[in-house]
């Protein structure tokens, strides 16, 4: 079939129950199904004059469709609260990277990516969005926050890609874990698939890549009574101390004055912890902590060990996990850089809603 060119703009009234695209394609059947896809998901069409984002919306029949090819895309326009450039100069670029946004495209036609972000922001700027290139030296996962470098010239990635694969950057994150995490070094061996799909650790010796992590703990947060969570340091009348041997903080005494006395701390429900990765494999923390029994908070792959033995998931709007530093010798300079990236808002709300929940 030939492809017809899409006018500009135009409208029509849909014939019939069915979807946006089904009847889009009913009335543009030049364009291909992923084409009028696309220009649902980068807000060119309009329902009933108001935009449809939606290809798979039903439709009664009898709305008011339009077209606007020259539509703002919401996913290029849409405010970042969490996303900050860190550091730039003319070889490497280190950003905050909010959680639900892919460091690269994973897809051919993904948008809204990392280096989309980044562009748009220089464009802001009033630079060039597409004159500089953005060379990929290392990812953090789409569901993760937190600090991420790109290079932008050939030394630079040269120089990083060194820095990332001898395992030279100092990387740090923290986490929120299921249950009573304890100070730990995981070490093992990943491969692609342990044999139910999922990524995981093998006992074979030589197969797999090398992942080392290392787990410190902040804080603890208990379950009270019928599984109400408190932060040990802000538990009602009591005492909090932190553990010689762990630096964990836990609860001394019990609920006063107008507490009531019948709840009690039965158990830790989730851990915030410290890790850090000697080496930097694909969902290191995600799979270490969660076959040692502690899944992260807002977990949604490596979960199946936890839930055949029964236990429950603490709810969370956003996987609990955040790139909090990244140090590294500069690729071209030779200077030490360090950064330090706070709690994005989003992790925070989390935290605190299983703190006093």
């Amino acid at each position: 079939m030939t492809v017809r060119p899409l006018p500009a703009r135009g409208e029509f009234t849909a014939p019939s129950p069915c979807t946006v695209a089904a009847a889009l394609r009913a009335h543009l059947p030049g364009q291909s199904w992923n084409d009028l896809r696309s220009l649902c998901l980068s807000g060119k069409i309009s329902v009933n004059g108001g935009r449809e984002l939606d290809p798979a919306r039903r439709l009664t029949g009898g709305e008011a469709l339009a077209w606007n090819v020259a539509a703002p895309d919401p996913r290029r326009t849409a405010a970042r609260p969490e996303f900050r450039i860190v550091y730039e100069d003319g070889h490497l670029i280190v950003i905050e990277k909010p959680e639900g946004v892919s460091s690269v495209p994973y897809e051919r036609k993904e948008r809204g990516t990392a280096l989309d972000i980044i562009r748009e922001a220089w464009r802001k700027q009033g630079k060039r969005g597409t004159a500089t290139p953005l060379y990929t030296v290392h990812r953090i996962d789409k569901d993760t926050s937190g600090l991420l470098c790109f290079a932008k010239t050939k030394l630079a990635e040269r120089g990083l890609h060194r820095v990332f694969k001898q395992h030279q950057a100092e990387r740090e994150y923290l986490a929120v874990a299921h249950g009573q995490v304890r100070p730990s070094r995981i070490e093992s061996r990943l491969i692609a698939d342990r044999g139910d799909g999922l990524r995981g650790s093998t006992r074979r010796p030589h197969e797999g890549q090398h992942a080392v992590t290392h787990v410190e703990i902040i804080e603890s947060l208990v379950a009270w009574g019928a599984g109400e969570l408190r932060s040990p340091r802000t538990i009602a009348g009591g005492m909090a101390r932190p553990s010689e041997a762990s630096g964990v903080v836990v609860a001394c005494g019990g609920p006063k004055g107008g507490a009531n006395p019948s709840r009690v701390p039965i158990s830790v429900a989730a851990t915030l912890c410290r890790v850090r990765l000697e080496t930097g494999r694909t969902h290191q923390i995600r799979i270490h902590l969660a076959e040692q029994g502690h899944p992260l908070v807002g977990e949604t792959v490596y979960l199946r060990d936890h839930t055949r033995a029964g236990r429950r998931l603490l709810p969370s709007h956003r996987l609990l996990l955040h790139a909090a530093t990244l140090g590294f010798d500069h690729p071209v300079t030779g200077e030490h850089l360090h950064f330090a990236s706070e709690l994005p808002p989003s992790f925070k709300t989390e935290l605190q809603r299983l703190r006093h929940r």
